[in-house]
């Protein structure tokens, strides 16, 4: 590994990140919403509104936009105001028509590779749940961003043999998990709970950080649950930056 790693990452809220690879900044799964603007989740075991805190004092600069998927709790209505309509938008081949539907121009979809200034950026595979409830929750991607330093973002996924390639294929530096269990009240979680980040921890020489969590009202597993019950893994608190 490098010793001069230059990557980074600010947890601003739920999946919402500044992730920084060399040069560049990327605005990952902007929600921009103010806390109970969007309803609760549906068919779950709580009918708190979303968000369920608010935005922390975080200064927005990036280069370019991700988007793994649009649930809403990743690319809302707020964002889709504030964001300009020029801005890069990488995101998955099959919502590429949305994003243009609403006025982006410079919408880039990655099939299998992209690249950005300095960075190479993968598509990679994800499934969110199991089952049938994961096929019913459509496509979800996660990306890797390649540069002097690797960072892998699993995006809204559970542990299976697709994430454990990707942790073989790319042997990334950092990597970002999208923890709290969320669930509805059938089938099991579609986000990643304790188990799930310990066989990441197990497979991975990477520093390995949890998000996701504590902001949307079917994500039930809490920061301090995953600190108690997991070891050598970061659970940052929003607006906090982790540096390697």
């Amino acid at each position: 590994m490098p010793s001069d790693l230059d990557i980074s990452i600010r947890l601003v809220r739920n999946a919402t990140l500044l992730a920084t690879v060399g040069e560049t900044t990327f605005l990952v799964d902007p929600m921009f919403a103010s806390p109970g603007d969007v309803p609760p989740i549906p068919e779950t075991p709580n009918d708190r509104e979303n968000p369920l805190v608010p935005m922390p004092d975080v200064e927005l600069s990036y280069d370019a936009v991700v988007v793994t998927h649009r649930h809403l709790d990743h690319f809302d209505e707020a964002a889709k105001a504030e964001l300009d309509a020029d801005v890069p938008v990488f995101c998955q081949p099959e919502e590429e028509g949305d994003f243009l539907e609403e006025g982006f121009s410079d919408v880039r979809p990655v099939d299998d590779e992209s690249s950005f200034g300095d960075v190479t950026i993968h598509r990679t595979p994800a499934r969110h749940g199991h089952g049938e409830l994961a096929e019913e929750m459509g496509p979800v991607s996660g990306f890797v961003f390649e540069a002097d330093a690797t960072l892998y973002l699993a995006g809204d996924t559970v542990w299976y043999d697709g994430v454990e390639r990707t942790l073989e294929r790319f042997e990334p530096d950092l990597v970002v998990l999208n923890g709290g269990e969320a669930r509805f009240n059938r089938g099991d979680p579609i986000t990643m709970g304790v188990s799930d980040v310990d066989a990441v921890r197990d497979a991975t020489d990477a520093t390995v950080v949890v998000v996701h969590m504590e902001a949307i009202n079917h994500c039930l597993l809490t920061r301090d649950e995953l600190r108690s019950e997991t070891e050598g893994v970061h659970v940052p608190e929003d607006g906090e930056r982790i540096t390697l």
